[in-house]
């Protein structure tokens, strides 16, 4: 059994998978903060008792508090449990989310007016392109999947003038969907840009 969870964007979303994905059970609540006061008692209720066999942690990228919230969470457990933690893409799990089977993309509203975008292909699913940090219209050029999802989905799509938008959040109850190699990373968080904070001059 799996205990499947992302707190990298204001989704926090937990999920308990079998191997074959059924879904034993899904807890998911959409917050703009809080994610370190909610999602303890949302693993208890999940959970009711029972101890999975691996953790999967949404790394990023994303907020940065709602990473440490996240991958905190995942680490404790794994050392109680004495079970195996791996990270997964945030933005390879929108994709996975995503309808239909064609190319999308993932934009996730990122900081100081930028985004955090990335291409995929499906079928099946994998990386089409890098992550990187842009500006709507940067991003816009990297982006051509006419399918963009995520909270920057809209931004994206309305500099580069075409495309569907579906402003979704990711689910853990996807993270089965994900091949090998994007949900078996280290459990530490992908930024995917500078911190803001700036050490001090000695």
């Amino acid at each position: 059994m799996l205990l499947a969870l992302d707190t990298a964007t204001p989704a926090c979303t937990a999920a308990l998978l079998a191997p074959d994905g059924t879904v034993l059970g899904e807890v998911h609540e959409v917050m703009n903060r809080g994610h370190a006061e909610r999602l303890v008692p949302m693993l208890d209720v999940l959970l009711d008792g029972r101890r999975a066999d691996q953790i999967l942690v949404g790394c990023g990228p994303g907020s940065f508090t709602g990473l440490r919230v996240g991958i905190s969470a995942a680490q404790g457990l794994a050392i109680g449990w004495g079970v195996p933690l791996h990270g997964m893409s945030t933005l390879a799990l929108l994709a996975a989310t995503a309808p239909g089977d064609g190319p999308v993309g993932v934009a996730l509203i990122g900081g100081h007016g930028e985004l955090f975008a990335q291409q995929f292909a499906r079928g099946p699913l994998a990386e089409a392109g890098p992550l990187a940090s842009l500006t709507p219209a940067k991003a816009a050029e990297a982006i051509d999947a006419p399918l963009v999802v995520g909270t920057g989905a809209r931004a994206l799509v309305e500099a580069r003038g075409w495309g569907e938008v579906l402003e979704v959040l990711p689910r853990a109850s996807a993270a089965l969907a994900l091949p090998d190699a994007l949900r078996s990373l280290a459990p530490k968080p992908s930024y995917a840009r500078a911190p803001d904070a700036k050490p001090m001059a000695a």
